[in-house]
């Protein structure tokens, strides 16, 4: 095997006495061969079976010639979007084109086409014609079957007939893409691969379609909202490995798209193998006189323990991505990535996180997890643990001691997140103190959400509650060791169930706790998650209940400002939100108050002026006590 970058160029490919690739990977992103980065590992997995892997990496979507680069695989083309679906790439939640890609050299925005997917597999269908072509990555797992699109506000096909590919291999895809590949280089025709776990398939008649469940047909859902939810419910309670069913969903009376079951989990060992590969873990070469790949900083020294994540909030789509059954790698794996670390000339000594989509979880939920995969119907977290939950974090505290003491690091960070209700329900554990005492840089960031408990129900998290005896805990153990060490917590706006009364309930905790966030996450309808569902249905898939829906950008941009209300430019909007929730009782000059009434003899609001003496009331020439700043959050 040759330890380089994969080819990328014909050069490329003579180099290594290559005529043709197996396959060659097209993908919206950069080419970096990290493991953080999809298009490595499939690339890697396939080549550690054999097969000859050219990378594509952003061809132009408007020239026809870009797409020949490598020529013609003998096999198929692989497409992703890239690591991002490419609508969220490109644009903020308020429909904004954003002026930055991390995942294109230097940051450049505009290297990719909106909709990615789509376009790259039209490009390669309009010049090779019948050549298999094999969709994955995030934008097609989460587009597999009919869905809401919130950029063009209607409900869209399967992603797998309006891009004319053949098959998706939907989820991590690493097992579904060797199978794939082994059927193709076996003879057989892509258009009879209907068999793997993990993938979704198109045929012209439901007879060869056995032990499906039947879906409400696309007609049926784009026109029903009830029936939308209903079908996403079923998709739903069918996205987890050994439980899950297979699907079929019509098109008129000739054409089905049929999701196979997803694939089972990787085990341990099949981790390891995955992140034991070989990667120049790099970006390619070619893009150092960009200035490299912006994404590949925040991973370069962090080390993936885990994937998948039975927390199940509602917003998220790793359910219908990575699944919820936990997969870890071995502590031997991790540290031997770890020292690899160690050895590059521009380490500092600081590995900037173990963990994945949740740090803490090591392992699946509970014990049937592991054979009958994770309940339907139920949530291990939501509304409160599981009995059958295991909460142990004794293995993660293990791991993380053995990253400590290897030569060369000085400090070992947690920066994707832990589930603080999961922490609370290890109740015999250290990990509060080890996390404390070593594994905290100031500040600990948290994801409470909200603190209203009607939409943290909507949101699939715990009652507010449950964080305040987090943080409680936090502070008192962070004083028993003499640390002066704060929580800063992750907010959403804008969630369905969220009222401007719920609005103005955050805002007061906010005050109460003498925090104004710099930035906040306004709710975002991404594909395939229940909060979409309920975005776009008004109903809650889980009980069919109607769900009020903050739709309206301007109601968004006043709750978003609500929980930004110390922000003089986001005065007016502040005082319309109050007045619209009757609470004028927050506007004035009392202690409790968010902001005070508009001073119209200056022309300006009276409440952000720094031209003015802050008074108290009746208190003449006395200054107002200073607004606690961030440094004071959860003082110990």
């Amino acid at each position: 095997m040759i330890h380089d970058f994969l080819p990328v160029c014909r050069e490329d490919m003579e180099r290594r006495g290559w005529e043709e690739c197996d396959f060659v990977y097209v993908c919206g992103d950069a080419y970096v061969d990290h493991p953080s980065f999809g298009h490595a590992i499939i690339s890697r997995v396939l080549e550690s079976h054999g097969y000859r892997v050219g990378i594509l990496s952003q061809p132009d979507w408007r020239n026809r010639e870009s797409i020949t680069v490598l020529g013609k695989p003998r096999l198929a083309f692989l497409v992703s979007a890239g690591n991002m679906d490419s609508m969220v790439n490109h644009y903020s939640v308020s429909k904004k084109r954003r002026q930055r890609d991390s995942y294109s050299p230097g940051g450049v925005m505009g290297k990719r086409p909106d909709y990615a997917a789509v376009v790259y597999c039209n490009l390669i269908r309009s010049v090779y014609g019948c050549v298999p072509i094999i969709l994955g990555g995030i934008e097609a797992s989460l587009r597999r079957l009919a869905h809401y699109d919130y950029w063009s506000g209607r409900v869209k096909r399967s992603v797998l007939l309006d891009s004319q590919a053949d098959l998706i291999s939907y989820g991590m895809g690493e097992r579904s893409i060797v199978e794939i590949a082994d059927a193709l280089d076996s003879g057989l025709a892509i258009h009879d691969i209907t068999f793997i776990d993990g993938t979704v398939y198109k045929v012209t008649s439901d007879e060869s379609v056995y032990d499906a469940v039947r879906l409400p047909s696309f007609e049926e859902i784009r026109q029903n909202k009830k029936i939308y939810a209903k079908s996403f419910f079923t998709q739903y309670q069918n996205a987890g490995a050994y439980a899950g069913k297979r699907l079929l969903e019509p098109y008129g009376s000739r054409l089905y798209v049929v999701q196979n079951p997803p694939s089972a989990p990787l085990s341990t060992q099949e981790m390891d193998d995955v992140y034991d590969l070989f990667y120049m873990r790099a970006w390619h070469p070619s893009y150092d006189a960009a200035g490299g790949i912006p994404a590949f900083d925040e991973v370069k020294f962090s080390l993936t323990s885990c994937r998948g994540c039975f927390g199940g909030c509602n917003f998220c789509a790793l359910t219908f991505h990575q699944g919820r059954i936990v997969q870890a790698r071995s502590h031997e794996s991790i540290v031997k990535e770890a020292e690899l670390l160690t050895s590059f000339p521009d380490f500092k000594g600081y590995i900037h996180d173990v963990g994945g989509p949740t740090a803490d979880f090591r392992h699946p939920a509970c014990e049937k997890q592991q054979t009958k995969g994770a309940c339907p119907d139920r949530q291990c977290l939501f509304p409160s643990p599981c009995k059958n939950l295991k909460a142990d974090h004794d293995d993660y505290i293990r791991l993380l001691r053995r990253l400590r003491v290897l030569p060369e690091v000085k400090k070992v960070f947690i920066r994707s997140g832990i589930r603080f209700d999961y922490v609370l329900a290890d109740r015999k554990s250290r990990f509060l103190e080890e996390l404390c005492r070593h594994h905290v840089s100031g500040q600990l960031k948290v994801a409470p959400e909200h603190v209203s408990d009607r939409v943290l129900s909507r949101m699939g998290k715990p009652d507010h509650s449950v964080y305040l005896r987090f943080s409680e805990e936090y502070r008192k153990m962070n004083e028993r060791l003499g640390l002066r060490q704060y929580l800063v917590p992750y907010l959403m706006s804008s969630h369905p169930g969220s009222t401007l009364k719920d609005a103005v309930t955050l805002a007061e905790y906010l005050r109460d706790l003498g925090y104004m966030p710099e930035q906040v996450q306004d709710f975002y309808p991404t594909p395939s998650t229940i909060s979409t569902c309920m975005y776009y249905t008004g109903l809650d898939p889980r009980t069919m209940e109607p769900v009020y829906v903050p739709d309206s950008p301007h109601e968004k941009a006043m709750q978003r400002a609500l929980i930004q209300y110390r922000n003089p430019k986001l005065y007016s909007l502040v005082h319309e939100a109050l007045t619209a929730a009757k609470r004028e009782d927050l506007i004035g000059f009392g202690r409790h108050c968010l902001i005070k009434p508009p001073d119209k003899t200056l022309g300006q609001d009276s409440r952000h002026s720094d031209s003015r003496r802050k008074t108290l009331p009746g208190g003449k020439g006395k200054r107002r006590p200073k607004k606690k700043t961030i440094r004071n959050i959860h003082k110990p």
